[in-house]
C-alpha cells in the first residue's frame, strides 16, 4: 500500500532473527478490513490513538504509531512453508507448513503484522512469524484452507462471546466473510437454527453451505420475521456482521424481549442508536473483535479435523498483479465472498 494505492515492487528481503522463521507465502486471504484500511486507513488509524490510554496491554498489539507516509504490506490470514529457522531457534524444520496469529516477536518488542511500515504481512512473498506461535498445518490440510484459520477464528470468538449455547437459536445479518465465520462457528456449537440475511444470492448459497439452515434476501422478508416462521420459540442470539451505519439501530429495533445481541461487524463511521429499545425489552449487548491464541488453534483443528468445511468461501484466487483487481471485485459483493492471493 502506497499513498491509498496497492503497487507491486521489490523490498528488501526478511532475515530471521533469534525466535523467528522465515517462511514463504502460499496463500494469503484478502480480509475486508484490509479494504477499509486502503480507503480509511487515517481514521483506523486516528481512532486507534485514541483508545491507546485506556486499552492497556493490548495497546501493543494496536495499529497505532503507523507512518502513512512509507509503504506497508498487507496480508494477516496466512499459510506458509518455512524456509529458515532463526540463530539459535527452536522452531518447525524447513519444508514444513504453517500457520500463525498475526504477532511478530523481535529484540524491539511485539508487532502487528496486518499494518506494519517495518514487516511484511502475507501479501509479500517471504515474511517472518515468531517461532513459538506458529503451527505446523496437520492432517494434510491444503494451504488455501489453513489460511482460513484466522477469519474462521474470528467467527468462533464472536460466538464464544455471544454465549450462545445448543438451546438457542441465532439469526445472523450479513453473509460476508465475518458472517460466515459466524455461522461455520454456530454450526460446530450445535446451534440447531441458523438464520441468515443478505442481499446477495451468492453469499446467501454460501451461507447455507456453511451451515445456515435457513437464509433470507432482506429486501423480502426480514431476518426476524423469518426466524419467527421457521422457529420463535427458542431464546434467541442475534449477530450483526455488517458494520454499516444503522444497522445496530435497526437490531436494537426488531429483535424480542431478551435477546442476547453480538456485534461483530466494524463500522469505522459514527453511528447512532436509541437505547429505549434496549432498556425497554432488557437486550444484552456485546462487541467482539479478533480472538484468542486458543481460538486460534482451534480453529486449524476444526478445519484440518473436517469438523468445519470452509472450502465454499474461497471464490478466487489472484497472484501478486492481481491484488489491485481482487480489491476491486471484493466491492461487489455478487462477485466474490473471499480472494486469496498467492505470492
Amino acid at each position: 500500500m502506497r499513498d491509498h494505492a496497492l503497487v507491486v515492487d521489490e523490498v528488501s528481503d526478511p532475515r530471521p532473527e533469534l525466535g523467528q522463521v522465515l517462511v514463504r507465502n502460499l496463500a494469503c486471504g484478502i480480509c475486508g478490513s484490509d479494504l477499509h484500511f486502503l480507503r480509511h486507513s487515517e481514521t483506523m488509524v486516528q481512532m486507534t490513538e485514541e483508545m491507546l490510554p485506556s486499552m492497556g496491554p493490548a495497546a501493543a498489539f494496536s495499529g497505532a504509531h503507523i507512518d502513512l507516509s512509507r509503504d506497508i504490506v498487507m496480508g494477516h490470514e496466512f499459510c506458509g512453508e518455512v524456509l529458515e529457522v532463526g540463530p539459535d531457534t527452536v522452531g518447525p524444520k524447513p519444508g514444513s507448513r504453517v500457520v500463525s496469529v498475526p504477532v511478530l516477536l523481535s529484540s524491539t518488542g511485539l508487532h502487528q503484522l496486518a499494518y506494519n511500515n517495518d514487516f511484511p504481512g502475507g501479501y509479500a512473498e517471504r515474511m517472518l512469524l515468531a517461532a513459538p506461535l506458529v503451527l505446523e498445518v496437520p492432517n494434510g490440510l491444503d494451504s488455501r484452507t489453513a489460511a482460513l484459520t484466522e477469519p474462521l477464528a474470528v467467527g468462533m470468538h464472536g460466538v464464544a462471546k455471544s454465549g450462545i449455547t445448543s438451546r438457542d437459536a441465532a439469526v445472523v445479518f450479513g453473509c460476508g466473510p465475518v458472517g460466515l465465520a459466524v455461522i461455520a462457528a454456530l454450526k460446530l456449537a450445535e446451534v440447531e437454527v441458523i438464520v441468515a440475511s443478505d442481499f446477495s444470492p451468492a453469499r446467501r448459497a454460501v451461507a447455507l453451505a456453511m451451515g445456515a439452515t435457513h437464509v433470507v434476501d432482506p429486501n423480502d422478508e426480514p431476518v426476524i420475521d423469518a426466524w419467527r416462521r421457521v422457529d420463535g420459540r427458542r431464546p434467541l442470539v442475534a449477530f450483526e456482521a455488517v458494520g454499516v451505519p444503522g444497522m445496530i439501530q435497526q437490531i436494537l429495533h426488531d429483535v424480542p424481549t431478551g435477546t442476547r445481541v453480538t456485534v461483530v461487524g466494524v463500522c469505522l463511521e459514527p453511528d447512532s442508536m436509541s437505547p429505549f429499545f434496549a432498556v425497554a425489552k432488557e437486550l444484552s449487548l456485546q462487541f467482539a473483535l479478533a480472538y484468542t491464541p486458543e481460538e486460534f488453534t482451534g480453529a486449524l483443528a476444526a478445519l484440518a479435523d473436517g469438523k468445519v468445511d470452509a472450502g465454499p468461501m474461497i471464490t478466487g484466487t489472484v497472484d501478486l498483479d492481481g491484488v489491485p483487481g481482487a480489491f476491486e471485485a471484493l466491492g461487489k459483493p455478487d462477485e466474490h465472498v473471499k480472494v486469496l492471493v498467492e505470492p
